[in-house]
């Protein structure tokens, strides 16, 4: 005769695949996120070597900006010296075109878009930067597919007209950089979940926290 599972056999089973997979998928999870990781960063370090060719031939880095500057009001007020304004100027990901083999090198396998732009300023009530999350540029299903391009540029560097040569610390000193600090870290908007993936101006590329994004941020180009 055969005997069948009684009740508390069943639960028990049940309960051991259910803690088998709030163990399982969770490393899953972090497996996959880190492989993620790395092709962006992967992207970035062929940025950099893209970069390095254009700084080679002009002699500065691109006179373009990112989505940030051109479909927002974070560079309103900047005009060139032609009488050039930001939102007249090329996107990174087309001036640099020529140097790039495959458009592919410019998403984020973790691009989902964002809210708000991140950033900080200073409070002058309180004298202190405080962060600041601006609207004004819309990013979904991804920044990649409306823009594209993932990543963000420390835009400085081509108003100023400055190359490698006259960097102070290139090895401080950002570049490109995710454009979001969720994509590689927490959802939720404490800062210090934040994590970013960063080229440097020296080409060596890490992924930082939200204090090692500001430090970056911070260096001053000259």
């Amino acid at each position: 005769m055969k005997r069948a599972f009684t009740l508390i056999e069943i639960l028990v089973v049940i309960a051991i695949v259910a803690l088998l997979a709030a163990i399982i998928f969770p490393a899953f999870a972090t497996a996959r996120g880190k492989a993620r990781s790395a092709t962006c960063q992967s992207n970035l370090k062929q940025l950099g070597a893209a970069m390095a060719m254009y700084i080679g031939d002009y002699e500065r880095y691109p006179y373009a900006v990112d989505p940030s500057d051109k479909y927002s009001n974070i560079w309103k007020n900047q005009i060139d010296a032609a009488g050039v304004t930001v939102g007249n100027m090329t996107l990174l990901s087309e001036a640099m075109n020529p140097y790039i083999k495959s458009d592919a090198v410019w998403k984020c396998p973790s691009d989902t878009g964002f809210d708000h732009l991140e950033g900080r300023e200073l409070n002058p009530n309180v004298g202190v930067e405080e962060d600041w999350r601006l609207k004004g540029v819309v990013t979904y299903p991804s920044c990649f597919k409306l823009y594209g391009m993932s990543y963000f540029y420390r835009t400085e560097l081509a108003f100023k007209k400055l190359s490698d040569d006259f960097l102070k610390f290139p090895a401080q000193t950002n570049v490109l950089f995710d454009a979001d600090g969720d994509w590689h870290g927490s959802h939720f908007l404490n800062s210090s979940q934040k994590r970013y993936n960063m080229l440097y101006a020296d080409g060596h590329v890490k992924n930082v926290d939200y204090n090692g994004s500001r430090a970056a941020w911070n260096t001053a180009v000259k």
